[in-house]
């Protein structure tokens, strides 16, 4: 598994009704793509739940490299550059992958929740830590899944969910979830990724 994500961080004055007629219109286009898990169209807006920002974030879950690769070389991340200029990728390594209770209900929110790996910890128990973060976090009521990655270059965890409820109980940046694409769900690695 493969978590991908890259944010574009709009104007303070920003329509976000041109980010939900997007999503709109084309969302669905990845509701079949080959390798792909799951894809999370996301969206901050300033001063709800808290964002300092106007924000669209997709996040993704590769089950294979070849998807990713096709999604970001083959033409379709070229039209998302085209119209907002081209943003960083940001990529982690798979650690887990749960699905919870809500795993078939429609998802109105998510958190992403970003930390630093500490310096001079044992890496095998720090990455066992965030395995059992996202077995407990997929047990909460309202998740839809869980899933844990790391960058290894920044050192960097990522913790993200996806819940049915529009309030998650968890710490981190919260999301509204505009559309869902997960034509490879079924096939996610469930649980410890090593």
């Amino acid at each position: 598994m493969h978590a991908m994500q890259y944010a574009l961080t709009l104007p303070a004055d920003y329509d976000m009704a041109v980010i939900r007629g997007r999503v709109a219109r084309v969302g669905h286009l990845l509701d079949d793509w080959e390798g792909l898990g799951y894809k999370a169209y996301l969206m901050r807006e300033r001063g709800v739940h808290g964002s300092p920002v106007n924000q669209y974030a997709p996040f993704y879950l590769w089950n294979t490299v070849e998807g990713m690769n096709t999604f970001l070389w083959g033409g379709a991340f070229q039209g998302l550059s085209n119209d907002f200029g081209r943003p960083s990728v940001r990529q982690w390594t798979g650690l887990s992958y749960e699905e919870g209770g809500a795993a078939d209900s429609p998802a109105r929110s998510a958190v992403r929740l970003r930390q630093p790996v500490p310096e001079g910890g044992e890496l095998a128990k720090v990455m066992a830590d965030a395995v059992g973060e996202t077995e407990r976090l997929a047990g909460a009521d309202g998740v839809v899944f869980a899933a844990a990655a790391v960058d290894t270059a920044r050192w960097e965890l990522v913790r993200f969910s996806l819940w049915a409820d529009e309030a998650p109980r968890t710490e981190g940046d919260v999301f509204e979830v505009l559309h869902v694409s997960a034509p490879g769900r079924k096939l996610l690695p469930r649980g410890r990724q090593w």
